[in-house]
């Protein structure tokens, strides 16, 4: 008498007019889960790949680097400027 095609249909179709009242909750907390899962998904791509923020100085393992001090104030006298 009906197919299995037909019964999917009348059971969709059932199941929209009992539940109508549930539907709008339901696509609401389905969006919340997926902005939730794209936030997690986001933190951990950052957090596996560290931005460097541009003000911070980059570390070579292994290597040291020493600026000496030479006395100079900055005026440019000590490196032949022109003097007054």
């Amino acid at each position: 008498m009906f197919g299995l095609s037909e019964l999917a249909i009348i059971l969709v179709v059932v199941i929209a007019v009992l539940a109508a009242k549930r539907l709008p909750d339901l696509a609401r907390s389905a969006g919340k889960s997926a902005r939730i899962l794209k936030a997690e998904a986001r933190a951990a791509k950052d957090e596996q790949a560290p931005a460097q923020d541009p003000g911070t100085p980059r570390v070579i393992p292994g290597e040291a680097f020493r600026r000496e001090d030479t006395g100079d104030t900055g005026t440019g006298a000590a490196r032949g400027g022109a003097q007054a």
